[in-house]
């Protein structure tokens, strides 16, 4: 299968290769079609998931024999670590998060986070360093997953903090909205080439340069 990015709930996950990184992208739950991205060094095995939304049997299906080291969550919000309790008791993968949302995390899972991760701090998955880049607004701790593939676009995974068409939900919060359309534009638009692809915790995956022209627009917007 042709990686496109698109996955349904129920439907097949689809698998992108770049150099030295396997990623697998699910879609879970058809009431919240949440994104689960299982990460793969090609050259150890090692692997990451990227927020157990939910449907912890299909996650771990897709683990399968290799194991797990890490489970990143991107943010607090309770449709991104359903799973989360089901999938560390399987296969005793430490939990990441932002150090911001760590303690939400732990108290609504009951799930104790081992690495409280800041802006600019990394998470390795075998022999391959993903950049944390901290992007508050949607939630005070949301984070983003930089990698940078030898020869190839780097790919960003966002979380709830950026889709294609625009930044996350602030729920009507004014001050949370200009935080986070600040921070996504210096952080991310501002340090990253507009090949960029971003994958992000629900729908199709992005293109910085297909966004970057209408960064105005979303700030005018104020959504």
């Amino acid at each position: 299968m042709t990686y496109t990015g698109h996955v349904v709930p129920g439907g097949e996950a689809q698998v992108l290769e770049l150099p030295g990184l396997r990623v697998t992208k699910v879609a879970v739950d058809p009431k919240m079609s949440n994104n689960a991205y299982l990460l793969q060094c090609t050259s150890t095995g090692d692997q990451l998931l990227v927020d157990a939304a939910a449907e912890g049997e299909r996650l771990l299906e897709l683990v399968g024999e290799a194991g797990l080291t890490t489970v990143v969550t991107t943010h607090q919000h309770w449709d991104h670590h359903r799973a989360l309790a089901e999938v560390v008791a399987a296969t005793g993968a430490v939990v990441a998060a932002g150090i911001a949302d760590a303690e939400a995390i732990t108290e609504q899972t009951g799930v104790g986070v081992g690495r409280a991760l800041d802006h600019t701090d990394q998470v390795a998955v075998g022999q391959v360093l993903l950049d944390v880049i901290a992007v508050a607004g949607h939630t005070p701790g949301s984070i983003c997953l930089l990698v940078r593939p030898e020869g190839a676009a780097p790919h960003l995974f966002t979380g709830d903090s950026l889709f294609p068409g625009g930044v996350g939900a602030t729920f009507g919060n004014a001050e949370a909205f200009a935080q986070l359309i600040d921070e996504v534009e210096t952080k991310i638009f501002g340090t990253l080439p507009d090949e960029t692809v971003f994958h992000p915790g629900h729908g199709d995956d992005g293109v910085l340069g297909d966004e970057r022209p209408h960064l105005a627009e979303w700030r005018e917007r104020g959504w």
